[in-house]
C-alpha cells in the first residue's frame, strides 16, 4: 500500500484555499485556511425545512466562466480540439479495495457527441467484461442490470456506474457490502432497534399488497418504476461522463451544464480559477482551471457518504472501511431485559444518528493530470479520484486515438 500512501499524500499537498469572489490576490490569503471543503452548492435538506435559496449567478460571473473555459480550449488545441469527432482510448485502473489495488484494463469509445461506452475486464477476477455506456437517452449496460423491486430508482440508486466511478448519493462504494453489518463479535441490536446498516423505511405504501417490504420491496415493479430506474441509471453514467469530459474537452457534450466563476483558490502547485458547475435538478461540482496553463486540474463535489457504519462502546470497530464510508458511534443499547418502550426509543436514536450521518456530504474529487499533446490536442494521461484526501483509483491511459472509425457495434443497447 505504499502507493496508495503516496497518493494520500499527493491529494493532501492539493488541498486549495478558496478566495472570495472578485478577489484577483495571486498570493496566498495569511492565517490558517478555512476548515472543512469549498461549498459545493446548497446544504442538504432538512425532512420538513423549505429547500434553503440560492442566489441566481450574475451574469458578469457567467461571462467570466465562459471566457475562462474558452481560453481552456484555446490551450487544450483550439480548433483542432473542435475538430474532434471521436475518441478511442485504452489504458488501466488501479481501484483501492481493502487493502488491496484491483487492476482493471479498460477501453473507452466516445462519439460526439452523444455516444460512450466504457469495457472493463479485471484480469485477476475470473468475471466477464462489463460495459456501461449511453447512446442519446438510451443507457449502454452489460450485464443487463436487475430491475429493483418496488424502487423507482431515487438517489441511492447507484446501479449503471462503471467499476471505480465514484457512487451515486447513497450507493455502496465498489467492493463494499450493499449495507454495513455489525463488526465481527458485536453484540446483536437490541430488539425493535435498527440494525446497523438496515435499509430504512416506514409503513408500506397505500395499495401495497400484504406482507409488502416497507418502502416498496417485495412489490413487483411497474412500468413507471422500470422506467425511473433506468432514467437514474442514465442520469448516473451521463454525470460520470461530465466529469471526465470537462477534464478531456473543457465541456460536457450529452449532458448540459451551465458555468459561473466563483472564486480564485491557491495551491503549492500555483492559483487556479474555480467555476462553479450545475447540471439538471441538483448535480452541482466545482471545476478548477490552471491560471497559468489554462488546463483544468480538478472537479470536486459534495454527495453523502456511501455507507454508514454504526458501532457501539465496547465493540472493536470495522478492520477495513471502503472509500466514502462513515463509522459512528451510538450510545450502548439497552440490556435484554430493558422495557420495550425503552427499547423503541434506542432504536430512534440509532436511526437519527444513521440518519444525520447518511445526510451530511463529504467531497469527491477527479483530478486530471500528465497533459500531453495528441495530434496537436492536449490530453489528460492520468486521472485520480479521491473521496476527501483518501485516493480511491488511479487511471492510465495507454494512448488516445483521434477521429478514428469507431465499430457502430460498440455502442450497442440492450435489448428490454
Amino acid at each position: 500500500m505504499s502507493l496508495t500512501r503516496a497518493t494520500v499524500a499527493a491529494a493532501i499537498a492539493l488541498i486549495c484555499t478558496s478566495v472570495p469572489t472578485g478577489a484577483e490576490r495571486q498570493t496566498p490569503p495569511q492565517g490558517p485556511p478555512p476548515q472543512g471543503p469549498p461549498a459545493q452548492g446548497p446544504p442538504p435538506q432538512v425532512p420538513g425545512q423549505k429547500p434553503p435559496q440560492v442566489a441566481p449567478p450574475t451574469q458578469a460571473s457567467i461571462d467570466r466562466a465562459n471566457q475562462i473555459l474558452a481560453e481552456a480550449r484555446t490551450a487544450m488545441g483550439g480548433d483542432k480540439l473542435a475538430g474532434v469527432k471521436t475518441v478511442l482510448t485504452t489504458g488501466r485502473t488501479r481501484r483501492v479495495r481493502g487493502d488491496n489495488l484491483v487492476p482493471i484494463e479498460f477501453e473507452i469509445a466516445i462519439e460526439l457527441p452523444d455516444k460512450y461506452v466504457r469495457k472493463d475486464e479485471v484480469p485477476a477476477e475470473e468475471s466477464e467484461p462489463t460495459s456501461t455506456g449511453f447512446v442519446g437517452e438510451e443507457i449502454i449496460q452489460y450485464p443487463t442490470a436487475p430491475a429493483m423491486p418496488g424502487r423507482g430508482g431515487g438517489p441511492g440508486d447507484g446501479a449503471g456506474a462503471r467499476p471505480g466511478a465514484a457512487p451515486a448519493a447513497g450507493a455502496p462504494a465498489a467492493g463494499a457490502p450493499a449495507a454495513a453489518t455489525p463488526p465481527a463479535g458485536a453484540a446483536p441490536p437490541p430488539a425493535g432497534a435498527a440494525a446497523p446498516g438496515a435499509a430504512r423505511g416506514g409503513a408500506p405504501p397505500a395499495g401495497a399488497p400484504a406482507g409488502a417490504m416497507p418502502g416498496g420491496r417485495g412489490m413487483a415493479p411497474t412500468p413507471e418504476m422500470l422506467a425511473a430506474q433506468r432514467k437514474t441509471r442514465l442520469n448516473t453514467v451521463k454525470q460520470d461522463f461530465a466529469r471526465l469530459a470537462l477534464g478531456l474537452f473543457a465541456a460536457s457534450p450529452a449532458y448540459p451544464l451551465t458555468y459561473a466563476f466563483a472564486a480564485r483558490a491557491e495551491a503549492p502547485q500555483g492559483t487556479a480559477d474555480v467555476l462553479d458547475v450545475k447540471g439538471d435538478g441538483t448535480f452541482a461540482m466545482r471545476l478548477f482551471i490552471h491560471a497559468e496553463s489554462k488546463l483544468p486540474v480538478m472537479v470536486s463535489w459534495q454527495a453523502p457518504p456511501t455507507n454508514v457504519i454504526v458501532t457501539v462502546p465496547g465493540q472493536p470497530g470495522p478492520k477495513t472501511v471502503a472509500p466514502g464510508a462513515v463509522v459512528i458511534t451510538a450510545a450502548a443499547p439497552p440490556a435484554p431485559t430493558a422495557p420495550e418502550e425503552e427499547k423503541a426509543k434506542y432504536a430512534k436514536e440509532v436511526a437519527a444518528l444513521r440518519a444525520k450521518a447518511q445526510a451530511t456530504p463529504i467531497e469527491y474529487r477527479l483530478y486530471y493530470a500528465d497533459y500531453r499533446d495528441v495530434d496537436g490536442v492536449k490530453l489528460p494521461f492520468r486521472l485520480r479520484r479521491a473521496i476527501g484526501t483518501e485516493t480511491t483509483e488511479e487511471t492510465t491511459f495507454d494512448r488516445f486515438r483521434l477521429n478514428t472509425k469507431i465499430d457502430p457495434r460498440k455502442f450497442t443497447v440492450p435489448q428490454r
